[in-house]
């Protein structure tokens, strides 16, 4: 790529575009200064670019074959063995397909990605090979990430093993996925508005969204920067703080890091504590959204009363804002998605870190690529682009303004609880389509699971979702959400209850001897 200096005509063009009045004589200065720049210009392009290092030998990637994929979970195979020691020693591990890995390709759930290959190992990565863990591939998203489904990533609809013909939800759908079927025993998934516990709800396995800013972001596709989260998903809960111990940590490059108190060390040593002295406060205003089924709602009330039998205090309470949060969220991504992953290549501006070239440039393709987009990204376009040309930002600054009393909200309500409690997802798994879905449906399955999950991306308070039992055959999940950096708050609770507790067969026949029970 070489820089062409603009033309006088061309500055003109732009600045009607911005709304400058720019006369011919100031725009042949103008040319002049730019034309100036191609030096700088050139050497920033001579310049080696900065990238991590990848110290992990591994294998070429590939597709795998359809009769190794029945959950069409998988976008690329590969192996990547870590050190012969470690925490994770033994683990089979699986990437989100927004991460880096290097030698392997990163689509993001597209096909204008194809053919880009990562050139440098995102930090998760290489901390779950230093831990001895193997990583195994990279599981299919959705479309940019983008859907709360599973039915938006151009590989085709990821199937819910718990749940043939289901929906395995979004936008971490391989993953979890991966998870439920036993393919692995780690996966790494990424969370904006849900998209780590919304799958692990559908799938009936165990999803934290971290404190943010806890797990470094640094070598992962962004949607948006200030809701950007990577985390774990696992089958139990040991494994999952385990992986959260491994990856827990300021890699000196991400700059989303929360104030607050450090991250403790050793996750796992919570998974011995019982829950006798913790509060549970089942938020009210988690239940009976529009999309809510009875019976969902029901089976999180009757799993989050046996935590009495655990000797946790139980009580319902009321926090209001909690039913405006998807709306604050709503307010807040429409324009800040649009901006960063759309205008900004991924990237956006003013924030420090790492981006990377390539990937920047080809998720900067998409402009040549509009058919491929599906509708609920679409909107999200159309709505962001309107708002930003139309009311100048207004939505999008008031929204993150109300970030802070939505967050003060949830901070009141932990005072005098250390763990709120809700339905993760309001509505079980539907069945996958048969044909080619309408643009409403899509757009509605893409959004219908949120309600509960995407205020806590935008406050930043760790949540969980573990599941608690079955409706039809689905599983259902029961979210943990903690004050920040109590991550292992959520893991005493979730442990306690995957003890005591077989979900499989709740609300009746579940219990088992409880160790934690006087």
């Amino acid at each position: 790529m070489a820089f062409e200096p603009p033309s006088p005509d061309q500055l003109r063009a732009i600045g009607d575009r911005l709304s400058l009045v720019i006369t011919e004589e100031e725009a042949r200065l103008y040319a002049h200064y730019g034309a100036d720049l191609a030096g700088a210009l050139s050497r920033i392009e001579a310049l080696a670019e900065w990238l991590p290092a990848s110290a992990f030998a591994r294998g070429a990637p590939r597709r795998p074959e359809p009769a190794e994929n029945p959950h069409n979970a998988w976008a690329v195979k590969l192996l990547v063995r870590g050190r012969a020691e470690g925490k994770l020693a033994g683990k089979r591990i699986a990437l989100k397909d927004t991460i880096a890995l290097a030698g392997a390709p990163l689509c993001d759930g597209t096909r204008f990605l194809e053919g880009y290959v990562s050139e440098f190992d995102a930090t998760v990565a290489t901390r779950l090979l230093e831990a001895g863990g193997e990583i195994i591939g990279k599981a299919v998203c959705e479309f940019l990430s983008y859907s709360s489904g599973s039915h938006t990533s151009l590989s085709g609809p990821v199937e819910n093993p718990r749940k043939r013909a289901h929906s395995a939800g979004g936008s971490s759908s391989g993953c979890a996925a991966l998870v439920a079927a036993g393919e692995v025993d780690i996966a790494i998934g990424g969370d904006q508005a849900g998209s780590i516990r919304i799958p692990s709800a559908h799938c009936g396995v165990y999803g934290l969204k971290p404190t943010w800013g806890l797990v470094p972001y640094t070598g992962a596709a962004s949607s948006e920067f200030n809701v950007d989260h990577l985390g774990p998903i696992t089958a139990n809960v040991r494994d999952n703080a385990l992986a959260l111990e491994v990856l827990a940590g300021s890699d000196g490059i991400d700059p989303r890091r929360a104030p607050g108190a450090a991250p403790a060390a050793n996750y796992a040593d919570a998974l011995a504590c019982d829950v006798r002295d913790l509060r549970i406060g089942i938020v009210a205003e988690g239940f009976g959204h529009r999309s809510s089924m009875p019976d969902v709602d029901n089976a999180v009330r009757r799993a989050a009363a046996l935590f009495q039998k655990l000797g946790a205090e139980i009580r319902e309470i009321s926090i209001p804002w909690h039913r405006d949060g998807v709306a604050v969220w709503l307010g807040f991504a429409l324009e800040g998605y649009h901006a960063n992953l759309m205008l900004g290549g991924g990237f956006g501006g003013n924030q420090g870190g790492l981006s990377w070239t390539g990937l920047q440039q080809r998720l900067a393709s998409w402009r040549d690529h509009g058919a491929e987009i599906p509708a609920n990204l679409r909107l999200g376009m159309l709505m962001g682009d309107y708002l930003r040309q139309r009311y100048r930002g207004f939505y999008y600054t008031r929204a993150m303004n109300l970030v802070r009393p939505l967050a003060a909200a949830y901070d009141e309500a932990l005072g005098g609880c250390d763990l709120l409690v809700m339905p993760t997802v309001p509505r079980t798994a539907r069945p996958l389509a048969t044909g080619p879905l309408t643009p409403q449906e899509i757009i509605d399955q893409a959004f219908e699971n949120i309600d509960n999950t995407s205020p806590f991306d935008l406050t930043h308070h760790p949540a969980m979702s573990i599941p608690c039992g079955l409706v039809d055959g689905c599983p259902v999940g029961m979210m943990l959400v903690a004050r920040h950096h109590a991550e292992a708050t959520i893991y005493r609770a979730a442990h306690a209850f995957e003890t005591a507790f077989d979900w499989r067969k709740l609300p009746e026949g579940a219990e088992r001897e409880a160790q934690n029970q006087s």
